[in-house]
């Protein structure tokens, strides 16, 4: 049975769907309203496939003003409404309910405006994150955040989940990366907030929208911060016998106040899965993999590795290889970024998103090595390490009702033990629903009604994006 509950849809709203449907058909193309079930059923849910609802229609508008428009009707009409990026998000963000109108960016996709003296871009919400940088590239810039799925992403669902990247260790999430954003609210007001300068006057809305998983308003265009690119870089493979000496190493070069720009784990079902699909040389013989990438002139790079090396040894590293070439630095993080998806040509799985300090990594892998084995289960760790940002993969079969429920249950389990040991319990990929009923392990009610006040100052009716992150009981207005 499925674990996650989802409202009990509006019959009313149900009973109007063709009412409603006429009313979004006289504000938008009609290339831009997707109403059959087979087209719909293209949006019924995003990464976290075991959970699918059909809306009640699709609009995909070119425009803010169309956004706007769209918005104000359902704000009068009492319709839910689910924003949608590309549909990436691994917690269930963009999953819609059978009483909700998605609302996609995918045709805001252009790139507005590019200012190499101010080192910013003006783009529109659709574009995907790695557009950004191929938009700049050639000039030598780029946009720092790169999630595993950054081909596909876009800034919309980036900013909503407050997304990062291997590379974030160093550059920081999309919060470090974004300096403004226009956006629109439930009753179709539109708002600029930031811009392009370092900061806004008054209180940092910027801060609170950037990771709100579109409860607050829906972004149609950011203005974001582009960087230039280093002079060289350079990943090296480092192969351990245990997860365990893995992690400790990882702590003691962060404890050592080192940053490189980024130092990624794998454990070894992880390794197998990405060597057999991407064929990138990894260590097979090992028990635990770092990834840790340095840059600057030869110079510094040689002098960073020189220092990781070391600190490395102490831990007992059984293997050191560097990239020599753009081919070989290319298929290291082809395996690494094609995790995700080559696990899933093994089995099906649930990705968890748990942070935790870094001095606790040898003994969360440990537990959560039991907590699976608990369950009958396999797991398969990638993650990134040195900000203690964890993607344990929980291996089941969908098909299966009680294995799923296990893995679910497995995935509760691991997020209990990051809160218990300091951290929280997520770090990109947002609360959705995945990690909605978990709330109340991290925060008490006087935290959890605070946060809902706010978030109902915003969209009083609780209409965007209704159930995701907050408990379904309990819900506070403005």
């Amino acid at each position: 049975m499925s674990q996650i509950a989802f409202p009990v849809p509006d019959v009313r709203i149900l009973a109007r769907r063709g009412e409603i449907i006429a009313g979004l058909a006289g504000l938008v193309p009609s290339e831009c309203l997707i109403t059959s079930e087979d087209e719909r059923r293209a949006f019924e849910t995003d990464a976290l496939t075991a959970y699918r609802r059909m809306p009640l229609a699709v609009v995909l508008p070119h425009s803010t003003e169309e956004v706007s428009a769209v918005l104000r009707f359902c704000h009068e009409q009492g319709v839910n409404v689910v924003a949608r990026g590309a549909g990436t998000s691994l917690a269930g963000g963009a999953i819609p309910q059978e009483d909700a109108v998605v609302v996609g960016v995918s045709k805001l996709n252009r790139i507005l405006e590019v200012n190499y003296g101010d080192r910013v871009a003006r783009v529109q919400a659709g574009v995907t994150n790695l557009g950004i940088t191929d938009a700049v590239v050639a000039d030598g810039f780029f946009y720092a955040p790169d999630p595993s799925s950054q081909l596909a992403c876009t800034i919309a669902g980036n900013i909503g989940m407050n997304s990062g990247g291997a590379h974030c260790l160093k550059y920081g999430v999309t919060t470090n990366n974004v300096l403004g954003v226009r956006m629109v609210l439930m009753d179709g007001t539109v708002v600029d907030i930031g811009g392009g300068h370092l900061d806004a006057n008054g209180y940092d809305l910027l801060g609170l929208i950037v990771g709100s998983e579109g409860q607050l308003g829906i972004v149609t265009e950011a203005t974001v911060r582009i960087l230039r690119s280093a002079e060289g870089a350079r990943p090296v493979l480092f192969g351990f016998d245990t997860s365990e000496a893995a992690g400790a190493c990882v702590s003691d070069i962060i404890g050592h106040g080192m940053i490189p720009v980024a130092m990624e784990f794998m454990d070894k079902l992880a390794i197998e899965i990405c060597e057999a699909f991407a064929k990138a040389g990894y260590p097979l013989d090992v028990g635990a993999m770092l990834i840790i990438e340095v840059e600057g002139s030869e110079a510094e790079m040689e002098r960073q590795l020189q220092q990781i090396i070391a600190i490395a040894q102490k831990h007992g590293v059984k293997t050191v290889r560097e990239s020599r070439s753009a081919l070989e630095t290319a298929l290291i993080w082809k395996g690494r970024k094609s995790a995700f998806g080559a696990t899933g040509r093994v089995a099906d799985y649930i990705c968890m998103d748990g942070t935790i300090p870094t001095g606790q990594l040898p003994h969360v892998l440990e537990r959560i090595d039991a907590i699976v084995k608990h369950y009958g289960l396999r797991v398969a760790n990638v993650f990134h390490a040195g900000d203690g940002n964890l993607h344990p993969l929980i291996l089941y079969n969908v098909n299966d009702p009680a294995e799923q429920a296990k893995a679910e249950d497995a995935g509760n389990d691991i997020l209990k033990l990051c809160v218990e040991v300091g951290g929280c319990l997520t770090g990109e990929h947002g609360v959705g629903i995945e990690k909605r009923d978990l709330m109340t392990v991290q925060f008490d009610k006087v935290d959890l009604d605070q946060q809902m006040r706010v978030r109902a100052v915003f969209d009083p009716q609780w209409l965007l994006n209704p159930a995701k992150v907050f408990p379904l009981e309990g819900r506070i207005a403005a």
